[in-house]
């Protein structure tokens, strides 16, 4: 069973991303539970930068990532400033690559306490050993010739030019280590699962589990929820916190989020980066109320939460082990229903971008937009969908597609174009009401003996420039008279030019 939290006053937990590439739905998750426990708790959330690989690190994804951090709207109490990347907070530098004397000087502490040593082993030697324990079948674990070899000697080594890495000392007893998972209940570790791991590469840069395990310490971090494939790594950072006598923070080992192939989420499944949901037109709070759903409960039927709902619902006992399903489908149900609840202004101010990009041209009047959004905000579940849907509206924009060949050939669709472009011409005002629209189809009919979808194909293609799409009594008040008289004209010469 999973053990039931003391409430602490000094709660602390950290998101540590790697600026090796753009920030992953996952990470995102990872994120948005360590910030929902902190606010909800009144902690503090820190953002530490873990960027020791050198040769894929940089600056352009470290700024990508906290911008994309910025636009879900996290805030970040301690960490490097999202622009300047400066250190904001008191437990600096943020940055793992500022900090590598502080891991050095911890190695050393290690050495000179005989839990640590210089291993010379060459790569060529260890593996060697793996394929001795493959040809047996036994599990590889290290076991380097110069655990026991005296610090003296080791030293004359190094000043001679050899290169060393750093080994910490497996302790030789027979125990398991049993963490207390916030999420997972008792997991035990035998002590045997692991042999002499390095602690510090020959380079000197630290390897992930001992950066990682001083920075958790030194940041004063009480909480560390992180994905379930880091529980792999939790023995190591118990070992090195048992070694210099330090508490121990509470560990949460998050589900895995799956593709649904129930395979784990990959760039295979299509968008996994945050940015490219922001491209698509999702929402920051639709984005964030998936997420927490995969792998937490809140134990009521509500389901759509604005982002400080989340904050104010959350709970650990909410949490579960169980993997979640990335599902496409509940993202874009999710996302309508948040783009729904959004003001007509605030709506029009997220489309702006997007139709700006497509060239896209509109009335410039609330009322007109107003009724738009409302007419049409249910056939679309992100903004680049809208972008798609109100193409149609646009004055700039009239395409006829390739589907409108057929109905363009069928021998009565002349006749209804003729009603239509008739019926256009004799209406009063600019603006056609949806039940001057209905009775002009019932005339058209009436008119031309055509009915059914040879009278509504070409009228749609007339109207949308292809015979399937959106309901024309949601479009056509939103169309004026002018631009439908356009469109039927350009729609007529097609239809004569395939007839000719």
């Amino acid at each position: 069973m999973k053990e039931e939290l003391a409430p602490s006053k000094n709660i602390r937990v950290r998101f540590a991303p790697s600026p090796t590439g753009w920030l992953h739905m996952g990470g995102v998750r990872t994120a948005l539970i360590n910030y929902l426990f902190a606010k909800n708790q009144k902690g503090v959330f820190v953002l530490r930068v873990e960027d020791t690989d050198l040769d894929r690190s940089n600056d352009t994804y470290l700024k990508a990532q906290l911008g994309d951090l910025q636009w879900l709207g996290f805030k970040w109490d301690e960490g490097p400033h999202p622009v300047t990347l400066e250190d904001q907070g008191s437990y600096g530098p943020y940055r793992q690559s500022q900090r590598l004397s502080l891991y050095q000087g911890y190695a050393q502490e290690l050495i000179q306490s005989d839990k640590a040593y210089y291993c010379f082993l060459t790569d060529k030697e260890i593996e060697v050993m793996k394929e001795r324990a493959l040809k047996n079948k036994e599990p590889f674990r290290v076991e380097s010739p110069y655990r026991n070899k005296s610090l003296e000697e080791a030293k004359e080594r190094i000043k001679r030019g050899e290169s060393a890495v750093v080994r910490f000392k497996v302790p030789k007893v027979k125990k398991n280590y049993v963490l207390k998972d916030i999420v997972r209940g008792e997991v035990c570790f035998p002590v045997d699962m692991v042999g002499d791991f390095i602690l510090l590469r020959s380079s000197g840069l630290p390897v992930y589990n001992f950066s990682c395990a001083i920075d958790d310490y030194s940041m004063k971090i009480s909480h560390v929820f992180r994905s379930e494939e880091h529980l792999a790594n939790t023995l190591r950072q118990m070992m090195i916190f048992e070694a210099f006598g330090w508490p121990l923070p509470r560990y949460g080992h998050l589900s895995l989020i799956l593709g649904e192939d129930r395979k784990k989420l990959s760039k295979r499944h299509g968008s996994v980066s945050c940015g490219e949901y922001k491209k698509q037109g999702y929402l920051p709070a639709a984005l964030l109320n998936f997420l927490a759903l995969m792998g937490w409960n809140p134990k009521t039927e509500q389901e759509i939460f604005s982002f400080s709902e989340l904050v104010d619902s959350f709970s650990l006992q909410g949490l579960n082990p169980s993997p979640g399903v990335f599902d496409k489908k509940k993202l874009d149900w999710i996302n309508g229903k948040h783009l729904k609840q959004m003001k007509v202004e605030d709506f029009l101010e997220k489309l702006k971008p997007f139709f700006r990009k497509e060239g896209l041209e509109f009335p410039q009047n609330p009322i007109w937009w107003e009724k738009a959004i409302l007419n049409l905000k249910d056939t679309f579940s992100s903004l680049h969908e809208a972008v798609n849907v109100f193409r149609f509206l646009s004055d700039s924009f009239f395409e006829v597609h390739d589907t409108a060949r057929e109905v363009l050939l069928w021998p009565s669709t002349s006749s209804v174009l003729g009603a239509w472009e008739g019926f256009l011409n004799s209406y009063p005002q600019e603006e056609i009401t949806p039940e001057a629209f209905s009775q002009a189809c019932k005339d058209i009919q009436k008119r031309t003996e055509v009915k059914g979808k040879l009278l509504f194909m070409p009228i749609r293609t007339a109207v949308l420039g292809r015979p399937q799409g959106i309901e024309l009594k949601a479009v056509i008040p939103l169309i004026s008279r002018k631009v439908l008289l356009k469109r039927v004209s350009i729609l007529q010469k097609q239809q004569s030019h395939l007839t000719s």
